[in-house]
């Protein structure tokens, strides 16, 4: 039987931008308990909460304090309880984001641990002594810097591949490993649908032998925790895996591994980057790469032993219509273009809120209006660097993590329906235009477009477990037919915002979905800019 979360769509909430109840300027669960009738609406099984632990916020909350709390700011762990059960109602289910390759420095287990060396949970952490008087190793932070951090305390460095505030848990301690098992079961015993698993590639890190991503006994945690927490229950997990190849994506979704239902691959988010260096470092976009990596993810991974995710956004990636498509002229065309290339393919697609109804990227003008600290740190240090303001921001307004985290725009009222207060990061001015309100009163608008691709994956079982076969065409054209039990679908993409040609031996049968008018023959057609749809073919 075909598990639930092959035929699903998913839904990210950044809770802290969604929607706020109590005008304090923050999202929080009353706020997202109050919208699920839209989310209902709009078709989604589930949603994805980033997340809502106790926490200091160094990290807007992927720095966990308490991972059986509920952050005062979102609210209370009866809010939560009742996120649930209002869920179930609806038939959406909670999946939470499970953060455990590190905690926050106010974690009691940290609090503890760095009183003394041999403290009991000293061992749930990370430490070396100097070297030479410096750090262990030269190992770098993902937010600049090196990746060691003093405490005085004790005089040794402790790890932390993020911010200081963000120590790295040690997995081959079993007590550490066993903790983390029993609070996952007290969340799956509550009613989630099942875990997001941030960064979860680090888990096995060696960082003696300078080993991040893919250490030698990452499998064998996550086979132990599939053992110890999901064997047995009906829910979805999905790594976040930014080095994942083909490979290691056949082992962590593979059934017979006992690992994860599917992860998420990155492959596509370094097309517009130059190679070998971080994201800042930009590169124009070209539709042709991105069609590669979409095809290669398509076609090389064997769907009856295995399982991939489909996304554009999320909390950390940049509004897709601006970063690969056209935010102005054509920012209808090409959202909706997006969306349907990618949720006819294989694999489980997740909608990041606001994606659905077109939301942009907002660019700044200073450093000053900026929040995301990843990109402050950049900023800093490049600038020590030499580089220039202006390009540093013109980074920044390309890929900081801020452009996906403004608040959600659902209505012309002011701060755009989301608080009766003021909002904690600046909203896009464009909420004027680009809104719930305006898109729920649109027959053609976007929100529509998402909702037909929600019914047709429901009712068709050919998304989920039909064939793939890319079809030859033009290098910026994604093309590729569909086909289960003696039916066959076309789907067409131009991925540029310039007239394209294509042509297929079909004949149409039936108008799936389109986001111009549909064509009436598959005869050299003049693809319009960002032109995208999907027919029944004979």
């Amino acid at each position: 039987m075909t598990p639930w979360w092959k035929n699903a769509v998913i839904y990210q909430i950044y809770p802290k931008s969604f929607q706020d109840s109590n005008g304090d300027g923050i999202g929080d669960l009353p706020g997202i308990i109050s919208h699920l009738d839209y989310l209902q609406k709009l078709g989604i099984d589930a949603i994805w909460l980033s997340p809502i632990y106790q926490s200091p916020g160094v990290d807007n909350g992927y720095d966990i304090a308490d991972y059986e709390a509920i952050d005062p700011q979102y609210g209370t762990m009866q809010d939560m309880d009742k996120l649930i059960s209002e869920g179930k109602k609806r038939g959406i289910r909670i999946i939470m984001d499970l953060v455990v390759n590190h905690t926050s420095d106010q974690h009691q287990w940290f609090i503890e641990a760095r009183k003394s060396k041999d403290n009991p949970y000293r061992n749930f952490y990370i430490w070396r002594d100097p070297v030479a008087g410096h750090e262990p190793n030269d190992l770098k932070s993902d937010f600049s810097g090196s990746a060691w951090q003093f405490d005085d305390q004790t005089g040794q460095y402790y790890l932390h591949f993020f911010a200081p505030q963000q120590p790295d848990l040690n997995w081959q301690n079993p007590q550490l490993r066993h903790k983390i098992y029993d609070m996952m079961n007290f969340w799956l015993d509550k009613g989630i649908g099942g875990f997001r698993m941030d960064v979860i590639e680090l888990i096995g890190k060696e960082p003696d032998r300078k080993i991040r991503e893919n250490g030698p006994q990452l499998h064998h945690y996550i086979q132990e925790m599939n053992q110890a927490v999901l064997a047995n229950r009906d829910v979805v997990t999905v790594g976040e895996t930014w080095s994942a190849d083909l490979d290691s994506a056949r082992k962590y979704s593979d059934p017979a591994r006992h690992e994860l239902s599917m992860i998420f691959q990155f492959e596509d988010q370094n097309i517009d980057k130059q190679p070998g260096k971080p994201k800042w470092d930009l590169k124009p976009f070209k539709a042709s790469d991105l069609k590669e990596v979409l095809l290669k993810w398509q076609t090389q991974i064997d769907y009856n032993h295995g399982w991939n995710s489909l996304f554009w956004e999320n909390h950390d990636i940049p509004r897709v219509i601006s970063r690969w498509g056209d935010d102005s002229k054509y920012r209808v065309q090409s959202a909706k273009m997006f969306a349907i290339a990618l949720h006819l393919m294989r694999g489980t697609p997740y909608i990041y809120n606001g994606e659905e109804i077109g939301m942009t990227n907002c660019p700044v003008k200073d450093i000053s209006e900026i929040e995301d600290l990843e990109s402050i740190n950049m900023y800093n240090e490049r600038i020590k660097q030499g580089y220039t303001k202006e390009e540093l921001i013109r980074s920044i307004n390309a890929k900081g993590r801020d452009n996906a985290r403004r608040p959600m725009q659902w209505s012309t009222a002011k701060a755009a329906g989301f608080t009766t207060g003021k909002p904690w990061l600046a909203l896009n001015p464009n909420y004027q235009d680009i809104n719930v309100q305006a898109a729920l009163a649109d027959p053609q608008s976007i929100f529509y477009t998402y909702q037909k691709l929600i019914k047709l994956r429901h009712k068709n079982e050919i998304i989920t477990n039909g064939s793939f076969t890319p079809v030859l065409a033009s290098p910026n054209v994604l093309a590729y037919y569909r086909e289960l039990a003696g039916e066959r679908w076309l789907v067409v993409a131009n991925l540029t915002g310039s007239a394209e040609q294509f042509s297929a031996p079909d004949k149409i049968d039936q108008v799936l979905i389109s986001n111009y008018n549909a064509p009436q023959s598959l005869n050299n057609i003049n693809l319009r800019p960002y032109e995208a749809f999907a027919v029944i073919v004979k």
